[in-house]
């Protein structure tokens, strides 16, 4: 009998990449996102390829109540989550200044709210059952503070420091939690957040998603606790100086000003 997953942001991207291999591994999956058409689309190559079954739940995560509204659809139909993939996430660039409040609300609600939501929503019962998993994809932007992704950037902190917190308090549970840490991956986030790019410039810096799916399932096998994806990010995640704050911040920043400053072209 196949088991169940859940994967947020699944229309495309890392979410439907999760899917596929989740679902290549022998589970059912319930794919959550804000477009129907799209993971109406999934959901029938999941069940041709793979076998699975497939639920569709249509969810603005950034909306109040929507964890409860995804977690009223799972109990309705019967199901219980035994992996939970929390991969929904919007950001911009710019100065923060510039960036709509209702866009940096959303921004919270989707990275942190929602994560929070769902995590409280199917983690409880996991730790009763004596098993299951909690992947939360964060990004490499959470592991320093940066100039105009200031919010994007503060989320994501939140989702590795949340996610090694509770894969601290779960160990021996049965249950793993993992924190993904991707650098730039080639998916639609930025088509979708409106962030320009030039990809004859840029291309070589985007990783597969599907490898990235890949390790990120290798490193929560081993219940690694996080994972930073893709090699060539490794010596930026683990031999760049986190100190002194305010000159990494600064020197980071005075990167990320080029790239903002393209946005206004």
């Amino acid at each position: 009998m196949r088991s169940w997953a859940l994967v947020t942001g699944a229309s495309s991207g890392i979410g439907a990449a999760f899917a596929h291999q989740l679902a290549a591994r022998g589970m059912n999956v319930v794919v959550v996102a804000r477009s129907g058409a799209r993971l109406e689309a999934l959901a029938a190559l999941l069940r041709e390829r793979h076998g699975a079954e497939a639920l569709v739940v249509v969810q603005d995560l950034a909306r109040p109540g929507a964890a409860e509204r995804v977690g009223a659809a799972v109990d309705a139909a019967g199901i219980t989550v035994e992996v939970l993939v929390n991969n929904a996430g919007i950001g911009a660039f710019g100065r923060d200044t510039a960036i709509g409040a209702d866009f940096g609300r959303d921004t919270a609600m989707v990275n942190v709210v929602a994560v929070v939501d769902l995590v409280k929503r199917f983690l409880p019962a996991m730790c009763e059952r004596g098993s299951g998993a909690v992947v939360n994809v964060a990004s490499m932007a959470g592991f320093q503070a940066q100039p105009y992704m200031a919010l994007y950037a503060a989320t994501k902190a939140f989702v590795v420091n949340y996610s090694l917190g509770l894969w601290a308090e779960t160990r021996g549970t049965g249950v793993k939690v993992l924190a993904v840490c991707p650098g730039p991956v080639d998916t639609g986030f930025p088509i979708a957040n409106g962030i320009k790019y030039d990809r004859r410039r840029l291309g070589w810096l985007l990783a597969d998603p599907e490898r990235i799916v890949r390790q990120s399932l290798r490193a929560l096998d081993r219940d690694r606790g996080y994972v930073v994806p893709d090699a060539r990010n490794w010596p930026e995640a683990h031999l760049m100086p986190r100190r002194p704050r305010k000159l990494m911040t600064l020197l980071i920043g005075l990167v990320l000003k080029r790239f903002a400053d393209y946005q206004l072209k």
